[in-house]
């Protein structure tokens, strides 16, 4: 669909209608392509238990406060 600014501002419904058939809406500005309104993709998020990265460092023997302890550093370095 392709839309101009003043059909933003009068005919938003059907703008949010054309986006419910999840179509993109192409904005025109004196006659050029000046932005694209897309529809929202919605994923299956799933459990965060299922994510590939969980568990990732289950074997750290490093506890939170020594990790940041080490990231952070002393004021001064030994060099």
């Amino acid at each position: 669909m392709k839309a101009s600014i003043v059909d933003l501002r009068y005919k938003m419904n059907d703008i949010l209608k054309a986006l419910d058939r999840k179509e993109s809406v192409d904005i025109i500005y004196r006659g050029k392509i000046k932005g694209r309104i897309t529809p929202e993709i919605k994923r299956d998020t799933g459990s965060v238990k299922e994510h590939r990265l969980f568990g990732l460092l289950k074997e750290e023997v490093e506890t939170v406060e020594e990790k940041v302890a080490a990231l952070r550093g002393g004021r001064y370095h030994d060099l």
